[in-house]
């Protein structure tokens, strides 16, 4: 539930804590089985399997585009587990949304070899996702609750997580577009760098178990 100030300043939930209203599978127009609520919380069940998944899973999306936004949202990852927060993502037909989404990574730092990959520990949690590491690496360990915000204003993003600004960075400049060409997109989606001004924010089902709570957004 949101607060009296909360209210006031503009936010509203994306996540009433009770079902899964206002959410669905990414090109889909049910949430997949995969995702429940349970106790107030948002929960993916994994299927042990990693990005193979399982036949009702899916990433899923908040089914309405945001532009300027402060996102704020818990979460926590089961051992060995692997998730995300896209934001700005599209739609495209037999795509992941991860082909055009930035995404805030969400990762058991100690046990998932994500966190060893990539560079300079850009693929760790509340990192940009093979692009920028979260500095400083602040993430608790899995079973865990970490707060983690997202901003994104005019192409300037910020990532907030346990109360630090971890990542910040500017979409559309010429920095962006050689951060995204030395990185694995462009093998992915050629026009990455090309992100949308206007898009979904959606979370990701990677076939390990992670949970949400306390979802809210105000528009900026």
């Amino acid at each position: 539930a949101l607060t009296s100030a909360e209210q006031a300043e503009g936010w509203t939930l994306l996540f009433n804590g009770q079902d899964t209203q206002g959410w669905r599978g990414v090109n889909k127009t049910v949430v997949p089985g995969a995702w429940k609520v349970e106790n107030g919380i948002l929960m993916c069940q994994g299927s042990g399997k990693g990005e193979a998944g399982s036949d009702n899973g899916g990433d899923i999306l908040y089914d309405k585009k945001f532009k300027n936004f402060h996102l704020k949202l818990d979460w926590k990852i089961s051992e060995g587990g692997n998730s995300g927060i896209f934001y700005l993502g599209q739609e495209v037909a037999d795509w992941p949304i991860y082909k055009t989404a930035p995404e805030m990574q969400i990762l058991d730092n100690e046990r998932h070899p994500d966190a060893m990959l990539g560079k300079d520990g850009n693929r760790k949690a509340g990192s940009l996702y093979d692009l920028i590491p979260a500095k400083p690496q602040n993430t608790r360990p899995a079973g865990e609750w970490n707060n983690v915000e997202i901003i994104c204003y005019k192409g300037t993003v910020v990532h907030k997580q346990n109360g630090a600004t971890v990542v910040e960075y500017h979409l559309w400049t010429d920095d962006w577009k050689a951060m995204v060409a030395d990185s694995k997109f462009p093998a992915l989606n050629e026009n990455f760098a090309n992100v949308a001004e206007e898009g979904y924010i959606a979370l990701q089902d990677h076939g390990d178990s992670v949970f949400f709570k306390n979802i809210k957004i105000k528009e900026l």
